[in-house]
C-alpha cells in the first residue's frame, strides 16, 4: 500500500534499512544523557540547519508531536494575549487548546479562498503579543504564503510570530526570520515515522521565554533550550526518530531543492485533476497548498474513489473537520516516489468524469 493520506503518510524508502542500522548501532539502547547520544542529536541539528537553511542563531528543540508544541507554547508564554489567525481545522483547535490553559487569546477566522486581511488587524482594540498562525492547514490544501507571514511579522514588530508548519516543513523553503517559533512533526513531509516533532525558536522567542520564566512544567521552553545547549533533551525522547531524521537529512538535497520539484509535481497534479474533471476546493491558486490537495466531490462519490484506490493499492486521505463528507485529500510530499503518483493517476482516470463533477 502506497500512502497518499497527509500525514501519517509514506515514508522514505531508505528508511526500512535505516530502522536495521540504528538496531544495529546500539544507540536505541542509550539513554539521552550518553555522549552518543549527544553526538547523534548534535549532527542532526546541525544537518537539519544546513539542508532546510535554518539560521545559526535559531535553536532547534525535539518535542513528541505538533499538538504537544501546542502545550509547550501556550504555557510557556501563558501570560501573553494571544492572536489565532485560522481558515481551517487545525488552526482552530490550537485556538481552542489554548483557550483552555488560558482565555486571553482572540480569533481571526478568514475563507479558505482568501489570504486574511491585514486591515482587520489594524483594527484590534488589544495588540496581540503573540500572533499565531497556520502555515499550511492541513485540514483544507490552502497555504499562508511566506510574504504574508513576512508582512504580520513587519506590521506586529513586537510581537511574537508562532507557525504551525506540520505539513509543510521540510518540504517547502519556509522565510524563517518572518516568525519566532516554528514546529512541524515528521510524520508529513520528512518521511518519516509519527511519534516525533521539532520547533525551532528565534533567539527573541526564548528571551521572552526566560523573562517570563515559566518553568512549572517538564517541558517548559526555558528548561528545553537550557537543555539543548549541551544537545540534550529534558526527557528520553524518541531516539529511534531522532536518529533516522538525521540520516534522511543527510541524504536529502537543500530545501530549496525539494521545493522546486515539489512545486513542479502540483502543477502536474493541478493539470491532471483538471483534465479529468476532479474539481479542487480550493479554487485561488495563491492561497491552494504546494503540499496537500483537497478535490472536492459529492459524498458518495468520494468513498467510491477512495475505495477504488484502496484497492488499487493507494491510500488516499478523508476530508476534515467542515469538508469530511465531500472533499479527498493527496499529499504531495517528498518520499512519495515518482512511479507512484502516475499509477495514482492512472487509477484516477478510470472513475466517472461525470461523477465527480
Amino acid at each position: 500500500m502506497i500512502s497518499f493520506y497527509p500525514g501519517p503518510s509514506q515514508l522514505y524508502p531508505q528508511v526500512k534499512q535505516y530502522l536495521n542500522d540504528a538496531y544495529d548501532s546500539g544507540i536505541l539502547s542509550k539513554n539521552h544523557r550518553s555522549p552518543d547520544f549527544i553526538e547523534m542529536s548534535k549532527n542532526t541539528i546541525l544537518t537539519m540547519k544546513e539542508k532546510l537553511n535554518i539560521p545559526k542563531d535559531y535553536t532547534v528543540l525535539f518535542t513528541s508531536s505538533a499538538t504537544e508544541c501546542w502545550e509547550i507554547l501556550g504555557e510557556s508564554f501563558i501570560d501573553l494575549f494571544s492572536l489565532h489567525i485560522y481558515n481551517g481545522a487545525f488552526g482552530e483547535k490550537w485556538y481552542e487548546y489554548r483557550r483552555k490553559l488560558m482565555p486571553n487569546a482572540a480569533a481571526m477566522e478568514y475563507s479558505i479562498q482568501k489570504i486574511p486581511s491585514l486591515n482587520k488587524l489594524k483594527n484590534i482594540a488589544e495588540k496581540p503579543e503573540a500572533i499565531c498562525v497556520t502555515h499550511n492547514e492541513t485540514s483544507n490544501g490552502t497555504q499562508l504564503k511566506n510574504r504574508v507571514i513576512k508582512k504580520i511579522k513587519s506590521q506586529f514588530s513586537d510581537s511574537l510570530i508562532f507557525v504551525d508548519a506540520t505539513s509543510s516543513m521540510g518540504g517547502v523553503t519556509l522565510d524563517w526570520l518572518s516568525a519566532d517559533v516554528w514546529y512541524a512533526s515528521v510524520q508529513k513531509c520528512f518521511g518519516l515515522p509519527s511519534g516525533m516533532a521539532v520547533m525551532v525558536c528565534s533567539p527573541k522567542a526564548i528571551a521572552k521565554a526566560k523573562s517570563l520564566n515559566q518553568n512549572k512544567h517538564y517541558n517548559s521552553l526555558t528548561f528545553m533550550v537550557e537543555k539543548m545547549q549541551d544537545w540534550q533533551t529534558t526527557y528520553t525522547p524518541n531516539i529511534l526518530n531522532i536518529f533516522l531524521l538525521g540520516k534522511i537529512l543527510e541524504e536529502i538535497p537543500n530545501i530549496t531543492q525539494i521545493h522546486r520539484a515539489l512545486k513542479n509535481r502540483k502543477q502536474e497534479w493541478e493539470d491532471f485533476l483538471k483534465n479529468n474533471g476532479y474539481n479542487l476546493l480550493v479554487i485561488n491558486s495563491q492561497v491552494r497548498s504546494d503540499t496537500v490537495f483537497t478535490i472536492k466531490a459529492k459524498e458518495e462519490h468520494v468513498k467510491i474513489i477512495r475505495e477504488n484506490c484502496e484497492k488499487a493499492g493507494f491510500l488516499l486521505g478523508k476530508g476534515y473537520g467542515t469538508w469530511k463528507n465531500n472533499t479527498f485529500r493527496i499529499a504531495n510530499f517528498p518520499a512519495i516516489p515518482a512511479e507512484a503518483i502516475e499509477q495514482l493517476k492512472e487509477v484516477l482516470k478510470e472513475n466517472n468524469k461525470s461523477a465527480i463533477k
